[in-house]
């Protein structure tokens, strides 16, 4: 650990009915080997035991603090109502999920490298999660990547190993969370992602090579809507739009976009022809495409099925699934299941952007 005064680090961690795991969780924090942090914990109008889980901690330690919602918010709007809590003096945020916990010794090694490297704006970690280790892409022993870089490998890389992390799995420069009313910019399911995009632009990216943080895979981490729906598709292109221009040249981003687009629209076919999804399905997509500037027309899924099938002519049976592979790489259903509506399993593990998590 770094020998000068350390740094105050402020630990959030929002939460609604977090009881099963709430208390991992927060032992996790008060079993870190770096003593200089507070602790703020934003109950979410949680209907189980989450507040009195949260106050008998609180009531045994003074870093503790207790924010009790009034009324109920969306989750990105009580990560951001957290952050807007954290002490004017602390130099470091670190983000806690309730689902999650972290290794004793992660505070320390996340604010090591911070401090001795002041432009790094973000710092990573590996991560357990589930049952493997994410964010294995990173090239040891290098330390420090300049945020355009990150940036640059994320939109153009193909490396899914390679990626920002979730909120457990990084570290964040208070003075950029203080920068903005809504440090995660959107409403999106990883929109800690484009706080990444947003903020590298002018800051850099940290990497510690140890397994300092774990990410819990159950039911309850996405909501059953946005499995449902996979409003990740939208939130992707949303951020090829919104931040491609930071990084990348007129070219790559008018290439980006197209891959991109097509990705999706292969996405809707699939689920045009094999899963015949319901009217809220299409009005989501259609309303989202619309809003991004790139409405939806009919010819485009038919145009994307066309494409996938003629790919493997042989075997049509193949494309779909290599093409349901890209969209969904961790799932396990094969096409014929896809196509049975009853068997969508809000509890299965869709991917992460390659950026981040999914936080709603």
């Amino acid at each position: 650990m770094s020998t000068g005064t350390n740094p105050l680090v402020s630990v959030v961690t929002p939460v609604y009915n977090g009881e099963d795991f709430l208390v991992e969780c927060i032992e996790s924090v008060l079993k870190q080997t770096y003593q200089n942090y507070e602790y703020i914990i934003v109950n979410n109008c949680s209907k189980d035991r989450t507040l009195e889980i949260a106050r008998a901690y609180a009531a045994k330690d003074r870093r503790i603090r207790i924010h009790d919602n009034e009324n109920f918010v969306g989750v990105i709007d009580n990560h951001n109502l957290a952050f807007s809590l954290i002490s004017p003096d602390a130099t470091y945020v670190k983000v806690v999920s309730a689902d999650d916990f972290i290794m004793p010794d992660c505070v320390a090694r996340m604010v090591d490298v911070a401090e001795a490297n002041p432009s790094v704006g973000f710092v990573g970690c590996y991560q357990i999660s589930g049952d493997r280790v994410r964010w294995q892409g990173f090239q040891y022993p290098r330390v420090v990547l300049t945020g355009r870089e990150m940036c640059r490998q994320m939109f153009l890389g193909e490396d899914r190993a390679f990626g920002f992390g979730s909120p457990t799995s990084l570290l964040y420069r208070a003075d950029l969370v203080r920068s903005s009313t809504a440090f995660y910019p959107n409403a999106s399911p990883h929109s800690d992602t484009s706080a990444c995009f947003q903020f590298l632009e002018k800051s850099d990216f940290g990497f510690v090579y140890e397994v300092l943080s774990y990410e819990r895979i159950h039911e309850a981490t996405q909501s059953s809507k946005s499995v449902q729906l996979n409003r990740y598709l939208s939130a992707d292109l949303n951020d090829v739009i919104q931040y491609g221009p930071l990084y990348l040249d007129q070219k790559e981003l008018d290439c980006l976009l197209t891959k991109t687009l097509k990705s999706y629209h292969r996405f809707l076919a699939l689920n045009y022809f094999a899963a015949f999804r319901e009217k809220e399905f299409w009005d989501y997509h259609e309303s989202r495409l619309a809003e991004l500037g790139h409405p939806l027309k009919r010819m485009d899924v038919f145009k994307a099925a066309t494409a996938t099938v003629m790919r493997e002519v042989v075997n049509p049976g193949q494309a779909l699934e290599k093409a349901w592979a890209r969209m969904f790489p961790k799932s396990r259903k094969s096409v014929a299941q896809i196509a049975q509506p009853a068997s969508v399993n809000p509890s299965a593990n869709l991917p992460k952007h390659g950026a981040g998590a999914r936080i709603g």
